[in-house]
């Protein structure tokens, strides 16, 4: 998983710089909206990711160590991240 997010990271880098340079050479603005929604795209794969991987390992031990409570807290504190 790490792997995986940290290859991501890197492509989104790229795009970031990318997005710089068409600012800084005065590209045309359609081209770069859909650069940004590229960027923000990978970002939320990123979240996704990440998060999948939380709630198959992290959470299912805190329910196995009877921290049910806390669990279902942090689920619900990221759904409303997520809704923003």
């Amino acid at each position: 998983m790490k792997t995986d997010t940290v290859r991501r990271l890197n492509i989104i880098e790229g795009q970031v710089r990318g997005l710089r340079e068409m600012i800084e050479k005065d590209a045309y603005c359609i081209d770069v909206i859909t650069q940004s929604s590229a960027v923000k795209q990978g970002l939320s794969n990123v979240e996704d990711l990440i998060l999948q991987d939380h709630l198959s390992t992290c959470l299912v031990k805190q329910i196995k160590n009877g921290s049910a409570k806390k669990a279902v807290g942090e689920i619900i504190n990221v759904y409303k991240l997520k809704r923003k």
